[in-house]
């Protein structure tokens, strides 16, 4: 999973970097734009690219320079340790003066200090481990990112296991009113705000149906009445789903669009917990996983969520709620802070700033953060 990810003259992140070695989940806290998101935005580029969006203005706009840095790359790193081998991205982008969009400045993908391919501008330079050949050299333009463009002939690649991992990463803010529980097709890939909640619901079924008793048993534990759900055919490719509650005498079926939006948060962590299972290890980030629950239903949520993850994939998550604080630790929990919308975001663990975590909610609480 992820070790380290740095991001360097990117909207409010300048030099930042997150050390997540050995940790399989991870909080985030600070104020409203203290940065949180924009480490989500960050991931989310990587995730655009090995889904094969790779043109650089659909990547990056001018707004997204740190201010008054226009003239430096915007540099994104990512380490991530998957089947045992440490593989590195870098990728830096530039807009020089005259340019209406992006170029590659620089781009490389190295697995365990070996280097599968780097990049200056346009020039490729690309060793052929699976042939045994010497390293080729070819042009890609250079508004387009090259990791979509590259692959192996042959075999289970490095390209193609580390673009598969980066794709399947799950990057979550979720608008419960935007999950209606219908769909006309089927994904492995979810999109951030949840829309495509049925499409994600329908592949993972459809690929592993034994996931089915994964979500039901977890639905069962945080709705006691819940039998079960429908997923049935209303038209040629469209689907919509139901949801049925029983106390044993009674029951009731309700589509899923009137369910709640804490209780269609449930069903979303119920298919990060069996995505991860069945076609892990992942990396989840969730910005506010408990935005929709009340009070009493925090700690369990995300209780489960870090135990999902405990040894298995990793889970980043964001966070303004007292009860979700307190279920991490010191070592495992971020502070993000700057001082003015002029100043870039400091990111401190908690362990290094002493024992004071309770004066951190509390300040967090009140708004009075002062490092």
């Amino acid at each position: 999973m992820i070790q380290r990810l740095y991001i360097h003259n990117f909207r409010c992140l300048e030099n930042f970097e997150l050390n997540l070695k050995k940790k399989s989940s991870a909080l985030l806290i600070g104020k409203n734009g203290s940065g949180k998101s924009t480490v989500s935005s960050a991931l989310e580029i990587f995730q655009k690219i090995a889904r094969g969006q790779n043109k650089t203005k659909d990547l990056l706009h001018y707004s997204d320079f740190v201010t008054g840095q226009q003239d430096q790359p915007i540099r994104l790193e990512v380490e991530a340790l998957i089947e045992d081998q440490l593989y590195h991205y870098d990728l830096a982008l530039e807009l020089p003066d005259g340019f209406r969009e992006f170029r590659i400045y620089e781009e490389s993908l190295s697995v365990s200090g070996k280097f599968i391919f780097e990049r200056k501008f346009g020039d490729v330079t690309f060793v052929r481990n699976s042939l045994n050949q010497n390293e080729s050299n070819f042009v890609v333009d250079w508004h387009l990112v090259a990791l979509p463009v590259i692959q192996e002939p042959f075999g289970k690649d490095p390209i193609s296991i580390f673009k598969t991992w980066l794709s399947h990463m799950i990057i979550l803010q979720p608008i419960p009113s935007l999950m209606g529980g219908e769909s006309r097709g089927e994904t492995l890939q979810p999109v951030k705000n949840g829309s495509d909640f049925e499409e994600w619901f329908t592949g993972l079924l459809s690929r592993y149906p034994a996931a089915y008793t994964n979500i039901h048993n977890y639905l069962k534990k945080v709705m006691p009445d819940f039998k079960d759900f429908q997923n049935e055919l209303v038209g040629r490719d469209a689907k919509s789903m139901s949801v049925r509650f029983s106390d044993g005498k009674r029951s009731c079926q309700y589509p899923f669009s009137s369910l709640s939006d804490g209780e269609k948060c449930y069903f979303l962590c119920a298919l990060v917990a069996a995505a991860n299972e069945f076609y892990g290890p992942l990396f989840c980030f969730w910005d506010e996983p408990d935005s929709y629950l009340s009070l009493s239903e925090v700690s369990f949520f995300i209780n489960f969520l870090r135990k999902v993850f405990e040894n298995k994939g990793q889970i980043l998550v964001t966070s303004h709620n007292p009860e979700a604080i307190r279920k991490f630790s010191e070592n495992n929990t971020w502070l993000l802070f700057r001082k003015s919308h002029l100043e870039p975001t400091q990111a401190r663990l908690l362990e290094d700033l002493g024992d004071i975590k309770d004066d951190i909610i509390e300040d967090l609480t009140l708004g009075d953060i002062e490092l």
